[in-house]
């Protein structure tokens, strides 16, 4: 396994403007079916790569087998990278109430809402300030603060190396993946955050998605049912559950995952850290294996590919050339 190089990483999708290509991005693509068994790659699958957000799915699930009582809005909004609306904030601020915490416990960072629409609400409300709730992962930290409730575990320095949770996450996560962790780093909202390949990504996200534990189980169903939390309406994240079901999860820095309820999981990092090309290459590579009816997958590439604009007239957009 090695780091990620520019030799990894072919061609994944072009941006044409009047049918001449303005951008491409390269990236790395793995499909697995529900054993874990490889399907197809594109660029070396071997990669190893920061997956951030796309390991909620299992660091929610370690939550719960540690038989944290969570509701299934709440598994959904600890799986989250929610956009910070006003209905985000206020179901996230539900779950801290609903296990005896609250907002000041989170260790997040403060910061604007994700979505656009969200943070123009927020800025024309009466407060128009940063905070934890809107913060895209104040949900996992919930998630992580209801655990540590309930287990009797220290609140305060939930986000350490050594801290129980982080541990049993950790060691969950190297158990799905089939893989041995060396590196751990702060993400973004301060949570460890572990390397692995992108073949170790797809595979842990696809024993997840298959519902092998009651745990997985109960996930996968709180995020059909709730999938408005993990994301926003309109996300891409959001439409891909509505239409196939199973898991669908952005990371930063050009990550997505897409999880089948067959266990079939595509995982994808573009090499830019561009979000725009993740869903429709992913999706794309679960077509090309027969994951899914092909016209459906086509409809879903289609209304989650970038459109390309000249004035209000669209001269263009991004296709897929796995």
């Amino acid at each position: 396994m090695a780091d990620l190089t520019n030799a990894s990483a072919p061609a994944l999708a072009v941006v044409t403007r009047e049918g001449v290509t303005e951008s491409v991005h390269h990236g790395i693509g793995v499909v697995v079916d529900g054993e874990g068994m490889v399907l197809r790659t594109v660029g070396d699958a071997n990669t190893l790569v920061f997956p951030r957000s796309t390991l909620k799915p299992v660091q929610t699930v370690t939550v719960l087998e540690c038989g944290t009582p969570l509701e299934p809005l709440e598994m959904a909004l600890a799986t989250a990278s929610h956009l910070g609306s006003a209905r985000h904030g206020q179901a996230v601020d539900a779950f801290l109430h609903n296990h005896q915490l609250s907002e000041n416990l989170l260790q997040c960072p403060v910061d604007w809402p994700l979505g656009d629409d969200a943070k123009e609400a927020l800025l024309r409300s009466e407060n128009p300030e940063k905070s934890r709730l809107a913060m895209n992962c104040s949900g996992k930290h919930a998630g992580f603060l209801a655990c540590c409730q309930h287990m009797g575990w220290d609140l305060e320095n939930y986000l350490d190396d050594s801290h129980p949770l982080q541990v049993a996450i950790k060691s969950r996560l190297a158990e799905l993946a089939g893989e041995k962790i060396t590196l751990t780093t702060p993400d973004g909202c301060g949570a460890p955050l572990h390397q692995i390949s992108m073949t170790g990504l797809a595979r842990a996200i696809s024993q997840v998605v298959s519902g092998k534990t009651p745990e997985s189980r109960a996930l996968v169903g709180a995020i059909a049912d709730h999938s408005w939390a993990i994301a926003g309406e309109g996300h891409a994240n959001t439409i891909v559950i509505d239409a196939l079901g199973g898991i669908a999860k952005i990371g930063a820095e050009g990550l997505v995952v897409i999880g089948l309820p067959s266990g079939v999981t595509a995982a994808v990092k573009i090499l830019d850290g561009g979000m725009r090309a993740t869903t429709p290459v992913a999706l794309s590579l679960l077509g090309s294996v027969g994951a899914w009816d092909p016209a459906l997958i086509e409809s879903l590439v289609e209304a989650t590919s970038a459109r390309i604009y000249g004035g209000t007239a669209v001269t263009g957009g991004l296709s897929v050339v796995i």
